[in-house]
């Protein structure tokens, strides 16, 4: 067996069965689970109808490529969204269909590593755990950096040494994050640009929540947006990730894309065509209509305001929360630890959380996870509302 398989941490889901193993909730109270990020609004009729409309196409085999169509569609969609210039993304060197941004993630990082002894990933931390276990299998190693509240959520950049920029292959960015819903700004993205540029990495941006935020004036800024903006127009050493699961409700859909560097995605395309990956011409077609209407996007967004302005001041006074600059996840502070405040929960209220030490590597002492718990506010609004006023009840009976 491959020996970088020992090196893989249990999922943070497994963990979190294993510290509820044995608790059996009250049983006048329904379950609600806050813990894992799976959207609970409806998916979009139109996507269903095109899908059922198509099944006749499992008779065919889709390409590695994907359809021109649906390449368009998303180049379409992604120069408009992020204010790129016309013409610089293109459908035919720019962009590829993956089977949501998991399966990306982590295929794209077995294609670019070149798994010397001192190959290096840098990541967030907390983190999405296919950063990680994409690195560990690619034989590379991650370096580590704490994203704190004391900086926004977001790493400090300015603490990695020249040495281990010179050792970083990728650079993985989370904006909006996962799990604090933190939007990296313009400034620091035109900073790890440069740095990108100096010590030779490519920059993996993952952004599968930036279609969920507060202000329909102002969405958070993507890495494409950022190097159209500075007149970067090849995308160089730049590549994001994007998915309909989250914007779309749409997450057994299994549809995103990787766009960016041309000369990168050549390489990974040859890789997709060995590795085997491709989407289904009905999952194609329904995702064409998708990315190409932002009505339910929209109402999308409104659902998840509403249960942001109804559950965080619930929250607010028994704990330190607040609702996020994007995504749908509350990042609150914890009263005691994380673990045990979530195992407790569960068993008082039948509410479900993931402990944020689970999300994260302590480093030098300091696990940035620990005392905070990731709330994804996925269920209905009145199942948030009823949940929030369960954890107050929790918190007030310590």
């Amino acid at each position: 067996m491959n020996p970088n398989l020992d090196r893989l941490h249990p999922y943070p889901f497994e963990k979190l069965a294993e510290l509820k193993a044995g608790i059996e909730p009250s049983a006048h109270l329904a379950p609600i689970a806050l813990g894992i990020g799976e959207p609970k609004h409806p998916a979009p009729a139109f996507v269903k109808q095109v899908v059922r409309d198509n099944l006749d196409r499992l008779a065919n085999y889709p390409t590695t490529k994907g359809m021109d169509e649906l390449r368009q569609a998303i180049a379409d969609w992604a120069t408009t969204r992020f204010q790129l210039k016309p013409g610089t993304l293109t459908a035919a060197d720019h962009v590829i269909p993956v089977n949501g941004t998991r399966e990306a993630i982590f295929s794209l990082i077995q294609a670019v590593i070149d798994p010397k002894p001192d190959a290096t990933l840098v990541t967030p931390n907390p983190f999405y755990q296919i950063y990680e276990g994409a690195a560990f299998l690619a034989g590379a190693t991650p370096h580590y950096l704490p994203c704190d509240a004391d900086n926004h959520f977001i790493p400090d950049f300015e603490a990695v040494s020249a040495a281990d920029w010179d050792r970083c292959q990728v650079l993985f960015l989370c904006s909006p994050g996962n799990p604090s819903g933190s939007v990296i700004p313009r400034d620091t993205l035109k900073r790890l640009i440069e740095l990108a540029d100096r010590h030779d990495f490519l920059i993996a941006s993952d952004e599968c929540y930036s279609e969920l935020y507060p202000d329909e004036n102002n969405p958070p800024e993507g890495l494409l947006q950022t190097c159209a903006a500075i007149g970067r127009d090849d995308y160089a050493r730049c590549i994001v990730f994007h998915s309909l699961s989250k914007r779309s409700n749409l997450p057994g859909l299994r549809s995103g894309f990787v766009a960016g560097d041309a000369s990168v995605l050549k390489q990974y395309l040859r890789y997709r065509t060995y590795h085997g990956s491709s989407m289904p011409i009905q999952h194609q077609l329904a995702s064409i209509a998708a990315w190409q209407d932002e009505d339910h996007v929209r109402e999308n967004r409104a659902a998840y305001r509403e249960k942001f302005d109804a559950v965080v001041p619930i929250l607010a006074d028994v704990m330190r929360v607040s609702a996020p600059d994007a995504g749908f996840y509350l990042w609150p502070e914890t009263p005691f630890a994380d673990d045990i405040f979530a195992r407790d929960l569960a068993a008082s209220q039948n509410v479900h959380v993931l402990p944020g030490r689970y999300l994260s590597r302590t480093i030098d002492g300091h696990n940035p996870g620990e005392n905070r718990v990731r709330m994804a506010l996925v269920a209905p609004l009145e199942e948030c509302i009823e949940a929030a006023q369960r954890i107050r009840t929790f918190i007030k009976e310590q």
